[in-house]
């Protein structure tokens, strides 16, 4: 659908083209000027940067690629994320916009923020409690490990909030309860801002709210752009800012797909310093209906998977977390995969699912729940004893010979 442009684009299209090297030659190669660009559709005509784009960039251009905007003088920090990608934070950037994450949570004065992510060379950590302090809230920077001492800090500071990864929340909890206190009596925790997982994530959430007394909430960011969604209190995905341009694409094509399709994630920045455009996560999901909460900002579902984990099938891309949602969603299935081959010219697509016991119907069931969430039938559902799925291979598998 063609939409015109957020206010902020033309003047910072104008800007990372006359002070970004690498923004420039991206669009001189089209060719096209920040003036032609007037709509989505314009935008479309710049090639998507993909995150590993990025890092031959970087290593040929050290240290930003071309990406660096102002001079290096104005940076508030340089962080250095895997790969390694140095991630640069301009003098505007505080926080990255978590303070949307957070306030839309209701952190602020008055909550005392266990702050549990690293602050060592990632900007996780860091990044979040500048976002915590310009919020109003008071941190204490837990980062990573010490478990031990970090649970007891939760009781003796009277933390009202804990940033982590689930798996870390969970384990500073039982330390608690494994030490015989009651919870959640014993604690003043009433917010879980977790990080995100695949699998069956929101019912392990509420599972956490029921037990431990408290609400979750969680943002999708990247390192490179920083805070790209946030959830509100209906918890039905993440609101994008109107700070970004967000995009989800064929991931082979760079062209946006229709809201419901699964695709790349691909993000335009309103960031001075460091100005991506049409840059390519490499995260996989897709453009939700507006909220029940009457925000009518753009909305993503959570993440899906990542682009390179995915199989192409009948000119549909299939995605792990297609095949795993499809398992939890049907009573005594244990695990699902789904494999690809080739019959002469055609694709067949086998959805294998363990369980002890085929119920009578499970194989329609399996096939109308995959049909739902890939919009495509399995052209076979198999049933199979516990076990064989080997737990090494992918949950998606192509087969087809070259």
């Amino acid at each position: 659908m063609t939409a015109g442009l957020p206010e902020w684009l033309p003047a910072q299209l104008r800007h990372a083209y006359d002070n970004a090297p690498a923004v420039r030659r991206l669009m001189d190669q089209v060719p096209v000027a920040p003036e032609d660009i007037r709509t989505t559709d314009d935008l479309v005509r710049i090639p998507v940067t993909t995150k590993d784009r990025l890092l031959e960039l970087q290593h040929a251009d050290p240290p930003f690629g071309g990406f660096l905007a102002v001079p290096p003088a104005e940076l508030r920090h340089v962080f250095v994320s895997p790969g390694p990608l140095f991630d640069p934070q301009g003098p505007d950037e505080l926080g990255l916009g978590f303070q949307r994450a957070f306030r839309a949570a209701g952190v602020g004065p008055g909550d005392i923020v266990l702050n549990t992510w690293s602050y060592h060379l990632v900007p996780a950590g860091l990044v979040m409690d500048e976002a915590l302090l310009d919020v109003g809230a008071t941190v204490v920077p837990g980062g990573v490990g010490n478990s031990e001492t970090q649970a007891e800090l939760i009781l003796k500071l009277g933390v009202t909030v804990v940033l982590g990864s689930t798996q870390f929340f969970i384990t500073l909890a039982e330390t608690l309860t494994g030490r015989g206190h009651r919870l959640p009596d014993e604690w003043k925790v009433r917010l879980a801002f977790l990080g995100g997982e695949f699998g069956d994530w929101m019912a392990k959430r509420k599972r956490l709210e029921q037990q431990y007394g408290l609400t979750t909430s969680s943002a999708y960011a990247t390192g490179d752009v920083g805070l790209i969604g946030y959830e509100c209190a209906a918890q039905e995905g993440y609101h994008v800012g109107d700070n970004l341009v967000v995009q989800v694409c064929d991931p082979t094509s760079g062209e946006p797909l229709p809201d419901g399709e699964r695709g790349e994630v691909v993000v335009t920045t309103s960031n001075r310093a460091y100005p991506l455009v049409r840059f390519g996560t490499g995260d996989v999901s897709y453009a939700l209906p507006p909220c029940s909460c009457g925000d009518p900002a753009m909305r993503l579902a959570p993440l899906q998977g990542r682009v390179g984990q995915a199989v192409k099938a009948k000119e549909i891309f299939i995605y792990p977390r297609q095949a795993e949602e499809t398992g939890l969603r049907l009573a005594g299935v244990d695990r699902a995969q789904v494999v690809v081959t080739r019959n002469g010219s055609r694709d067949h697509v086998l959805l294998r699912l363990e369980t002890q016991e085929a119920a009578p119907g499970l194989v329609e069931q399996a096939s109308q729940a995959f049909l739902a969430l890939s919009r495509m039938r399995p052209d076979e559902v198999r049933c199979e004893a516990p076990g064989a799925i080997p737990a090494d291979e992918p949950l998606v598998v192509d087969r087809r010979q070259p």
